[in-house]
């Protein structure tokens, strides 16, 4: 059976626009995976145990802003931490949902200078978790962390003495906000 030109040609449009398709519903999930690997644009990586202190200090600053969709306001207890390298640290933030409304948000974090986000790991964070707030509500969150010694012998990364974490909270249905 020979198939025609044309009809080859559309089968072939058919199996691209399939292919196409399966790699863009897939492209999220492999670029997420692809950037917890390699700690590309600050994607900070995740552990149970922290390994252990060194002799080396380094600052952490803590950044928190708020979509201009989520009448709340968000900051850390303290500014910054100088902590020890390979030790576990836990810091807190607060969230308070200014409106008189029940508000639902979910952060997102970026760590910078880029080239730390492969050591910062997490061990326990708020962010992609929904949180809820009733009008006035004020919630505590916790961070636990530990940035890896790794980073003391990474050539791009071992002359940086201060580490900034970012979080940006979000409405979780912003249909829901603006009615």
């Amino acid at each position: 059976m020979r198939i025609s030109r044309t009809n080859r040609t559309a089968l072939f449009a058919v199996i691209g626009i399939c292919f196409m398709t399966g790699l863009a519903w897939a492209s999220v999930p492999l670029y997420r995976l692809f950037c917890q690997v390699t700690g590309l644009n600050g994607t900070t990586q995740r552990g149970l145990v922290a390994p252990g202190a060194t002799d080396h200090k380094i600052r952490v600053d803590f950044d928190t802003n708020v979509s201009a969709k989520l009448p709340w306001k968000f900051a850390p207890e303290n500014p910054s931490e100088t902590i020890d390298v390979g030790a576990r640290d836990m810091v807190f933030f607060t969230a308070t949902n200014t409106s008189n409304r029940p508000m639902t948000g979910t952060a997102t974090f970026n760590v910078t200078p880029a080239q730390a986000g492969k050591y910062f790991t997490k061990i326990q964070c708020f962010c992609f978790t929904q949180q809820t707030l009733k009008a006035g509500e004020t919630a505590r969150m916790p961070v636990i962390f530990f940035v890896d010694p790794k980073i003391l012998t990474d050539p791009d990364a071992s002359d940086i003495q201060t580490i900034t974490l970012s979080y940006t909270f979000y409405p979780v249905d912003s249909a829901k906000l603006a009615s």
